[in-house]
């Protein structure tokens, strides 16, 4: 048998462990840019989202009054229209008609429920400190009606720029208002 020998050099370069400084350095780098990336995206999540809840309260207030009008006698459907909703709050009714004691007139609920809607519309129904805590920002509410018909538009001041379709007259034109119109017809 041949005894041969297996020369093993000596400086064989051995398998490196761990990372190097620019490895770590470009993983680093990369992390922080997904992220700065993911809360990017989670801010204007927050804004799409907010802007999204505001056109839903615009919407669920005229569907309110809308609902308000169709409840009352058709006959005094005329009472509802005007311009003003949303500048100054009207001062409390004389006769409220949110209890069993005392039934109302139809002109009586007018005055009601143009007093609750303008409430909820600059959201003086919810204070913190005498301070109004919900409801639109700079809100204008308009009501206007043609026979059985009606408009209720609800305009209000967004948060972004955008351009301004002035669809209607209601509130003030401006580069950040937004607006929802609901036209339905009363029977």
């Amino acid at each position: 048998m041949n005894n041969s020998f297996m020369i093993i050099p000596k400086n064989k370069p051995t398998s490196s462990k761990g990372m190097t400084f620019i490895e770590v350095l470009v993983a680093v780098i990369i992390l922080v840019t997904g992220i700065l990336g993911a809360v990017a995206m989670q801010a204007s999540a927050k804004k799409g989202s907010f802007d999204a809840m505001q056109r839903s309260v615009a919407s669920a207030l005229a569907q309110d009054i809308v609902e308000r009008m169709r409840s009352n006698n058709p006959a005094a459907l005329g009472g509802y229209a005007g311009t003003d909703y949303g500048d100054t709050l009207d001062s409390v009714p004389a006769k409220r008609c949110n209890t069993l004691a005392g039934l109302c007139t139809p002109a009586e609920m007018v005055i009601n429920d143009k007093y609750e809607w303008e409430m909820s519309l600059m959201g003086a129904d919810v204070v913190n400190e005498d301070n109004n805590v919900a409801g639109l920002t700079g809100v204008r509410g308009c009501i206007s009606q043609v026979l059985n018909s009606v408009t209720v538009v609800i305009s209000w001041e967004g948060r972004t720029e955008i351009s301004d379709a002035a669809k209607d007259s209601c509130g003030s034109a401006g580069s950040k208002r937004r607006q929802v119109i609901v036209k339905a017809f009363i029977n």
